[in-house]
């Protein structure tokens, strides 16, 4: 079994991980604003998120020899060690809802706010449960004035958010008020056979103005237009509240802290962990994703598990956001078993991640006004000092 033992490789983990991380939401946005329905995109997904699972329970987890207090992945699977088992899957469970929800959250809300709402809720509650649960290994007189950064980020999010929104009203009223403005920007999609009219629509009307937003709503799967502001943010911080339980689960399942294994029973190592808890998030995914085929929410359209099977329109773009997102989860999990959960948290600044693919690939923020580029910018640059100040408190697990 690989252990990364260094505090280098933990920090050079939870890097890699929160490039992947921040990465995925935005390939399962694209789709959506491309018009797939979310149900067939995040079936797709959790088919590769769960293989990159095994995977790395295959390989990291079986090299080396095994021993009795570090078992490799295979020999686990038969040793008595259930309690740790059903943390880790409760973990899955909480991850699986919480991303099924920043699904829908994304269209309603944004992605760049979606993340920054999920991420600051994550790490006041995670952050600070992994903190007394890893026995305190992390430097708390660095650790908290990292999450106090997060937090002042998270207000110069929301603020960017309402002076976005703001921005976006002043735009459409000014479409509204010429009704053949509307008509002329709606007939601007030629047809909505296939995935390349965001690309057509794009070729008319720039990112920013009016008539991109209104032809953005016409290509999308789930329509915004109308829908209530509150919808959005209660899905927001239902999400953040999920995934603020699912590291501090693993880090019981992993560490025992409240000693429920037999004695002599050796602690579930990560990839054993990560493999049931990967697994469980995929039997939830699979199950509730189905149920929204026939009965969908937030007014999408009804579908069959036939129509999946035959919709292959962006489905290479799916499989490959499983995949970032199992190895993201995987590599978060090796750091935080080195340096301390409490550390490996630092990935929530991925909101830092998905802005950027937010304003590069669906212009986010284009011909703004002045002060939502100012807010935007300071809420860079904090998540940019949170994360570094994170990363400093790590410490090292004995």
């Amino acid at each position: 079994m690989y252990v990364v033992e260094s505090k280098g490789g933990a920090v050079a983990c939870m890097l890699l991980a929160l490039i992947l991380l921040g990465t995925w939401p935005a390939v399962l946005t694209m789709l959506e604003r491309r018009g797939r329905l979310p149900q067939h995109t995040y079936l797709d997904y959790s088919i590769t998120n769960f293989l990159a699972a095994v995977l790395i329970a295959l390989t990291f987890g079986q090299i080396g020899s095994s021993t009795p207090d570090k078992p490799n992945f295979i020999t686990q699977l038969s040793q008595d060690n259930f309690p740790s088992v059903l943390f880790a899957m409760v973990g899955g469970i909480v991850l699986s809802l919480g991303n099924i929800s920043t699904q829908y959250a994304w269209a309603l809300v944004g992605l760049s706010v979606t993340e920054v709402i999920t991420a600051s809720i994550t790490t006041i509650i995670g952050t600070t449960l992994n903190y007394f649960l890893d026995d305190r290994i992390n430097r708390a007189e660095i650790l908290f004035p990292g999450v106090a950064c997060f937090l002042i980020a998270v207000c110069l999010g929301s603020a960017v958010h309402s002076s976005n929104a703001a921005d976006n009203k002043v735009k459409l009223d000014s479409v509204d008020s010429d009704p053949k403005d509307v008509e002329k920007a709606s007939k601007q999609i030629p047809n909505k056979d296939g995935l390349k009219e965001l690309e057509s629509a794009n070729e008319k009307a720039k990112a920013g103005t009016a008539d991109f937003l209104v032809q953005l709503e016409d290509q999308r799967a789930i329509k915004v237009f109308g829908k209530s502001t509150f919808v959005g943010l209660a899905i927001c911080f239902f999400a953040g509240l999920c995934f603020s339980l699912f590291s501090p689960a693993f880090n019981v399942a992993t560490n025992d802290q409240w000693h429920t294994l037999k004695k002599g029973v050796p602690h579930l190592v990560v990839y054993t962990a990560f493999f049931y808890f990967s697994l469980s998030c995929f039997v939830l995914a699979i199950i509730l994703n189905i149920i929204f085929l026939y009965r969908p929410i937030l007014g999408l359209p009804k579908t069959t598990f036939k129509a999946y099977l035959n919709d292959w329109n962006g489905r290479g773009w799916a499989l490959l956001a499983g995949v970032l997102c199992g190895f993201g989860n995987g590599l978060q999990f090796m750091g935080g078993q080195a340096a301390g959960y409490a550390a490996a948290d630092s990935v929530q600044a991925l909101p830092l991640v998905s802005t950027f693919w937010g304003i590069l690939l669906f212009g986010e923020y284009r011909k703004s006004s002045r002060r939502t580029y100012v807010l935007l910018t300071g809420m860079l640059t904090m998540f940019i000092v949170a994360v570094a100040v994170l990363m400093a408190s790590a410490g090292h697990r004995k």
